[in-house]
């Protein structure tokens, strides 16, 4: 082996020993990742919007997690502090951040088996507007303490 090929690959031993040792000493280890939605129900308008989540919504995550898209789903109810805070929050978990890759195509997949075409779950979102308003999301990754 040439000097210098043996000084490349002693370098890129190192590092990888060093990044090792890093990983080692952080008190924690990376664990699923989390998206939330931030739902706030049109007054009165709760039950119809929960009628929703129990059937249709159901269904989508049900269909994901059997393809193997997501781990796991739930619906928190929370109580609002002011006319813009949520009252529903819609968690969806992953696997990690790659099974966030290719995220349109799998949620079309799921629209054309759930409600016949993307056309229709789409109408279905501008319908929903009239019984909730969409804050927001994000996304975050569980860390796990060692």
């Amino acid at each position: 082996m040439s000097k210098t090929k043996f000084v490349a690959f002693a370098a890129i031993a190192a590092a990888t020993c060093a990044t090792a040792a890093v990983a080692q000493d952080r008190p924690y280890s990376e664990g699923p990742v989390v998206n939330v939605a931030f739902i706030r129900t049109v007054d009165g308008k709760f039950d119809e919007y929960m009628a929703w989540v129990a059937s249709t919504w159901k269904k989508q995550e049900e269909a994901a997690k059997k393809a193997g898209y997501i781990i796991g789903y739930e619906v928190l109810t929370v109580e609002p502090r002011s006319e813009n805070d949520p009252d529903v929050v819609l968690r969806i978990t992953y696997k990690n951040w790659a099974a966030l890759d290719g995220q349109l195509d799998k949620g079309d997949a799921i629209s054309k088996e759930i409600e016949g075409s993307v056309a229709n779950a789409n109408k279905a979102q501008v319908e929903r507007s009239r019984i909730r308003r969409v804050l927001g999301s994000q996304t975050m990754q569980v860390l796990t303490l060692k």
